[in-house]
């Protein structure tokens, strides 16, 4: 605009609050994620085992149903710790497939195009930029992992009384800490892989190199020494672990629960370090 039109005239409308800056980010980011058929077919899947559990909990509860099976008992399955293993097993392992294909596509585009200098320039921080990104998965993952699974946990409450969700709270927390943890963790290493490695398709193999890689090789390393360390190393186990401790089912896993939340947060805090490394207003290339 030239400026002896003198017609320039600074914004006078309303400014977004700067600690929700980073939110931004994350309904644009949110946006392009279902613009993939194939995430939001997958996405859809991921709430077809929840419904059938949520069904199976008020059959278990209706005594017509249960007279006209002649089971000879007042339910149709045990509601308890294995109970609640097993469905956050189930979409564990659904948030994993799907963080493998939504999380290359975060951070990757951006560096390739060079525009982490156009986000800084603005009130923008790293940190908010990558809160920004990792909210997209974590509030997408979140849809498919303890939401559901607080949904199981209230609607049995709701049928069996107030008296068995005193009793169980346990299986409450630990859908939440098990959850949480596994969702940081896998965002995290999904930014640090998009930022590292800028093909979608070779950052969501290499997502899926590195899990497999873990198992095999704290399985391999709990085989030669005859330890449980290997078990350190493995963040699919470590979370199992979080969940058997919390629901009080037995595993095969020998790592404590407090050690299994510690190693998975060193894990979390080297993605950070290796998101620290790479996002960046500039890059020098030599």
């Amino acid at each position: 605009m030239a400026v002896y039109k003198r017609s320039y005239r600074g914004y006078t409308g309303a400014l977004t609050p700067r600690w929700s800056r980073f939110l931004i980010l994350k309904r644009y980011a949110s946006r392009g994620i279902f613009k993939s058929r194939i995430v939001t077919a997958l996405f859809v899947i991921c709430f077809f085992y929840p419904i059938v559990m949520v069904a199976g909990l008020y059959l278990n509860h209706n005594a017509h149903v249960l007279s006209l099976m002649k089971l000879g008992r007042n339910h149709l399955f045990d509601i308890d710790g294995d109970f609640f293993m097993l469905f956050m097993g189930v979409q564990s392992s659904l948030a994993f497939v799907l963080t493998a294909f939504i999380g290359p596509g975060t951070i990757a585009p951006d560096l390739t195009n060079n525009a982490l200098p156009l986000y800084f320039c603005r009130p923008l921080s790293r940190s908010e930029y990558v809160l920004g990104r990792g909210c997209s998965i974590v509030s997408i993952l979140s849809w498919i992992t303890w939401v559901p699974g607080l949904v199981l946990f209230i609607t049995e409450s709701t049928l069996s009384g107030f008296g068995w969700a005193w009793q169980h709270w346990r299986y409450a927390a630990g859908i939440l800490v098990g959850s949480v943890m596994w969702i940081v963790f896998l965002a995290l290493l999904a930014l640090a892989l998009s930022a590292w490695v800028r093909w979608r398709i070779i950052a969501g193999g290499l997502l899926l190199f590195v899990m497999g890689f873990s198992s095999g090789f704290g399985a391999a390393v709990n085989g030669i020494v005859r330890t449980n360390i290997g078990d350190y190393v493995n963040p699919a186990a470590l979370v199992t672990r979080l969940y058997a401790g919390f629901f009080d089912v037995h595993t095969a896993i020998d790592v404590p629960t407090g050690g299994a939340l510690l190693a998975l947060s060193v894990m979390c805090a080297f993605c950070i370090f290796m998101l620290s490394r790479k996002v960046k207003a500039f890059e020098v290339v030599r």
